[in-house]
C-alpha cells in the first residue's frame, strides 16, 4: 500500500490516465488494506468487495475505448453508513436497523455513482449520528489510527479513521454539529461541513433535519474542493436543497484575490480552558496566514456561550420527531418472543433496538417538545438560535472568514468521557455554532500528521459565508501548500 498512500485524487486520475496504474489495482490494493486493518480499527461495518472491483473493472474498460472519464472515476470512496444505497444494508449502527436494506440511492449516491466512483463500504458511526467518539454504535466502537487507545471523535469517526488509515482515498460524513469536523481534527484529515443546503439530504437517515449536513471527507483541500463539486447542487426531492449556481466555484482558486480576504478571530473560541497544545497550534495557524499576506482582526460573537445549550434543545427535539418512525415494523424487525399485540412490539422494538444515547436524547426532545415546556424550552432555544445566526451575520459585515480551533482538546482517551455525557458534548463546542447557523465549515490538520508517529492530530476551523466554499476551500489550499514546504 505504500506507494499508493499520498494518492489525491488529481494524482489518481493522472495515474489512471497515464497507466501508470490501473483501477481495479488500486481497489484490490485499499481492499487488502481494509482487510488487515479493520478489524484493529471497525472503520467499516460493511465492504462491498464484490462490486467494487466489479466498478474498478468497468472504469478500466472505459480507459481501455478511450472514453472521457468523469473526475472521481475509479475513486475509492467510503460512505458513512447513514446514507443509502440501494440493496445495500443501511444499518445507522442501530440494531433497530440491522437487516434494512435500502430501497433506494441517496442522492449523493446517486451523483457518486454517475460519476462512476467507487463504493469500497460503508463506515461506522455513533448511532444515528448521536455522539462525538463512535463509541456509541451498536457495532463496536471506532479506534483512532494514530492511537488506537483514542477516539477517532464522531459521528464520523468510522469514516474519518477509514481516510487517515488509508483504507479509502475520500469518504462521505454528515455534520450536525460538528460530525465530520471534529472527528476530521481527531484523526488528522481534512473535513468540510457545507453550506446548509449545498448538498442534498434525500436518502440520509435523519437525525435532526434543520441541521444535519452531507459532507466530504479528505486528505487535503483540493481533495474536499472536488468531491464537494462532485455532490452540491439541488435537488428536486429536497425542498431544503439550494440552487447556487454561479453564485460560486468551489474549485476556484486565485491567490491574489483570496489575500484580500479578511479573516476574523472570535474572542469567545479562545478561552483559558482551551487545551494548552491546542492554543499553541492555533497562534502558530495565525502566524502562517499573516505571512501569507491575510488582515487578521479580533472580533466577537457574543451568543456563542448559549450555542451547547441551544443545540441540545433544538436537535433532541427534531431526534424524537425523526426516531419515531423506527417502530420495528416498516424497516426492520427485531426478533422478540414476547411481543403479543401492537404495543408489545412498539415497547420491545424500541427497547432493544436503541442504545442508551438514543434513549437519552428521544427522552429529552419529548420533553422540550411537551406541553408545559415547549415554550419554556424549544420556543426560546429557536429564538436564541435566530441571535446566534444574527451574531455571523453581523461579523461577516466586518470580515469575510472566521478562523477558529475545531476542537478544544485533541482525541480523548477511548472510555474517558461515555459516562460523562455533558463532558462528551463538550468536545463540539466549538463547530455546533456553525450548524445553528447554516455556515459552512472547515477543518484542516494544522500539519501533516503521519499515522504511526504518536503525534496526536489538530485541526483548525475556517467559517464561510453562506454559500462561500469557494474562500475558506481557497484559503485552505494556500495555507495548506506553503505549510507542506
Amino acid at each position: 500500500m505504500k506507494k499508493f498512500n499520498n494518492l489525491t485524487i488529481r494524482s489518481f486520475q493522472d495515474g489512471l490516465r497515464a497507466k501508470d496504474f490501473s483501477a481495479e489495482e488500486i481497489t484490490r490494493t485499499y481492499l487488502a488494506n481494509i482487510n488487515k486493518e479493520n478489524k484493529n480499527l471497525n472503520a467499516y461495518l460493511d465492504i462491498f468487495e464484490d462490486d467494487s472491483i466489479k466498478e474498478a473493472k468497468r472504469v478500466d474498460l472505459m480507459i481501455e475505448h478511450g472514453d472521457e472519464l468523469p473526475s472521481l472515476a475509479g475513486v475509492p470512496v467510503a460512505l458513512k453508513d447513514n446514507m443509502l444505497i440501494r440493496g445495500t444494508r443501511t444499518s445507522a449502527a442501530s440494531k433497530i436497523l440491522e437487516s434494512y436494506i435500502a430501497s433506494y440511492d441517496a442522492h449523493v449516491t446517486e451523483l457518486l455513482k454517475r460519476q462512476n466512483a467507487v463504493f469500497l463500504g460503508k463506515t461506522n458511526l455513533d448511532e444515528f449520528a448521536m455522539g462525538s467518539s463512535t463509541e456509541n454504535s451498536a457495532f463496536g466502537a471506532t479506534k483512532n489510527p494514530h492511537d488506537i487507545t483514542r477516539a477517532p471523535g464522531g459521528s464520523s469517526g468510522g469514516s474519518t479513521a477509514a481516510v487517515a488509515a488509508g483504507l479509502a482515498l475520500v469518504a462521505l460524513g454528515s455534520d450536525t454539529g460538528g460530525s465530520i469536523r471534529q472527528p476530521a481534527a481527531f484523526c488528522g484529515v481534512v473535513g468540510l461541513k457545507p453550506t446548509y443546503g449545498a448538498v442534498s439530504r434525500r436518502g440520509l437517515i435523519a437525525m435532526a433535519s434543520s441541521l444535519d449536513q452531507i459532507g466530504p471527507i479528505t486528505k487535503t483541500v483540493e481533495d474536499a474542493a472536488i468531491l464537494f463539486n462532485a455532490i452540491r447542487g439541488i435537488d428536486n426531492f429536497d425542498s431544503t436543497s439550494a440552487n447556487a449556481e454561479g453564485v460560486y466555484d468551489p474549485l476556484a482558486y486565485h491567490r491574489e484575490k483570496l489575500k484580500q480576504l479578511k479573516i476574523g478571530i472570535p474572542k469567545e473560541y479562545f478561552s483559558p480552558d482551551l487545551d494548552p497544545n491546542v492554543a499553541k497550534a492555533l497562534e502558530s495557524v495565525m502566524d502562517k496566514f499573516k505571512s501569507l499576506g491575510f488582515k487578521i482582526v479580533s472580533m466577537s460573537l457574543p451568543h456563542t456561550e448559549y450555542a451547547l445549550s441551544v443545540y441540545y434543545i433544538i436537535m433532541p427535539a427534531e431526534v424524537s420527531t425523526n426516531l419515531a418512525r423506527f417502530d420495528g415494523i416498516r424497516y426492520a424487525r427485531i426478533k422478540n418472543e414476547n411481543t403479543k399485540n401492537l404495543k408489545d412490539i412498539y415497547m420491545g422494538q424500541r427497547g432493544l433496538g436503541f442504545g442508551d444515547e438514543a434513549k437519552r436524547r428521544i427522552l429529552l426532545g419529548t420533553f422540550v417538545l411537551s406541553a408545559g415546556h415547549y415554550d419554556a424550552y424549544y420556543a426560546k432555544a429557536q429564538k436564541v438560535r435566530a441571535l446566534i445566526k444574527a451574531d455571523f451575520d453581523e461579523a461577516f459585515k466586518g470580515v469575510d472568514v472566521i478562523l477558529a480551533p475545531t476542537t478544544p482538546t485533541p482525541a480523548f482517551k477511548l472510555g474517558e468521557k461515555t459516562k460523562d455525557p455533558v463532558s462528551m458534548y463538550l468536545s463540539d463546542i466549538f463547530t455546533i455554532p456553525a450548524n445553528l447557523a447554516g455556515n459552512p465549515a472547515i477543518s484542516i490538520p494544522v500539519k501533516h500528521y503521519e499515522v504511526g508517529s504518536g503525534e496526536l492530530p489538530i485541526g483548525f476551523q475556517l467559517i464561510g459565508k453562506h454559500f462561500h466554499e469557494r474562500d475558506i476551500l481557497g484559503m485552505g489550499r494556500m495555507y495548506e501548500e506553503t505549510n507542506d514546504k
